[in-house]
């Protein structure tokens, strides 16, 4: 079994996320990051905003560090009023995007999607990891 994230595994999530972007006719930013929060790959699609490559790797990043899809981490703070929560650790994304990579019951990585809406980031990265 798989214990972390490689860089071969990183590609193909990237690959199937490229794939799933074109599909829904969106350019995204996409990183993949290890257990540790640390960049493993990253692909910005031609035509993606540049602002979004900051913000896949860190929606990735905040995956890594809380295994929660970001979007999920986003709602514990707003609903538990954890005013401050997303500026520690480097900024955290706490919005819809960055979702755990898992092989078994381990947390090997993350990914993060940004370009699209919300949402979008989200289906995104859930094809991605299929």
């Amino acid at each position: 079994m798989t214990t972390s994230m490689t860089l071969a595994a990183a590609r193909r999530h990237i690959a199937d996320a490229i794939t799933k972007s074109e599909q829904l006719g969106i350019k995204v930013c996409i990183a993949i990051v290890d257990s540790g929060a640390h960049l493993v790959a990253f692909e910005r699609m031609d035509g993606a905003f540049l602002g979004s490559v900051d913000i896949a790797i860190k929606k990735a990043r905040t995956s890594a560090l809380f295994p929660l899809e970001s979007g999920q981490l986003g709602a514990l703070i707003r609903s538990e009023q954890l005013t401050g929560f997303e500026l520690s650790n480097d900024n955290l994304m706490g919005f819809n995007g960055g979702v755990p990579i898992f092989a078994g019951d381990n947390q090997i990585g993350a990914i993060g999607i940004s370009g699209g809406s919300a949402e979008e980031d989200l289906v995104i990265a859930r094809a991605a990891l299929a």
